[in-house]
């Protein structure tokens, strides 16, 4: 259990830099040209446990023709690892995740659909946020440092790409994701 939280603090400390490294603007993300579809199913192996031991699913639905974009491999995977490990936090029950590929016009869109807890109005608006956390009176049933998420929007920020969420409380949240596709 300790070299689990010891694990995870080190993440978490990882996240830390990575952030700052980013508002300075020192991180040079260098991008290649990558498949959509193969940074989801590894992003997919690393929670694929988690999932499986709470009793739930990932399925994908990968709808889009073309999915080869101008990424970072391993800042890109991240970015689809830390919404997955939020679906799975924030599910109550068995983690049920959806993934859903589509193209529109010269781009490519990711949705990644759980049925968890969902969030507020307030929450969606400053999801983003560095530190912020929903908050959820005396329940810290979900461990974090809300860093995740903001990770998530400097990342696609620097990938010139856009991320939305829809959610509402007790029906679970989607995280949308439009980025450019490279022919």
């Amino acid at each position: 259990m300790i070299r689990e939280e010891n694990k995870r603090m080190h993440a978490q400390v990882e996240n830390v830099l990575r952030i700052s490294k980013l508002e300075k603007r020192d991180l040079n993300i260098k991008k290649e040209r990558l498949k959509l579809h193969d940074l989801i199913e590894d992003a997919m192996t690393h929670v694929q446990l988690l999932v499986e031991d709470r009793g739930g699913y990932i399925k994908v639905h990968f709808d889009a023709q073309k999915s080869s974009i101008l990424a970072n491999e391993s800042h890109f995977t991240n970015v689809i690892v830390n919404i997955l490990d939020n679906a799975i936090k924030y599910s109550p029950d068995a983690p049920k995740i959806d993934i859903y590929t589509e193209n529109v016009k010269n781009n490519i869109i990711l949705k990644i659909q759980d049925q968890g807890s969902g969030m507020s109005k307030v929450a969606q608006k400053r999801i983003f946020e560095k530190f912020y956390r929903e908050h959820t009176g005396n329940i810290h049933n979900v461990k974090g440092h809300g860093l995740g998420l903001s990770y998530v929007k400097r990342i696609i920020d620097d990938h010139q790409g856009q991320v939305f969420v829809e959610s509402e409380k007790g029906k679970g949240s989607t995280f949308i994701i439009k980025l450019q596709l490279i022919s």
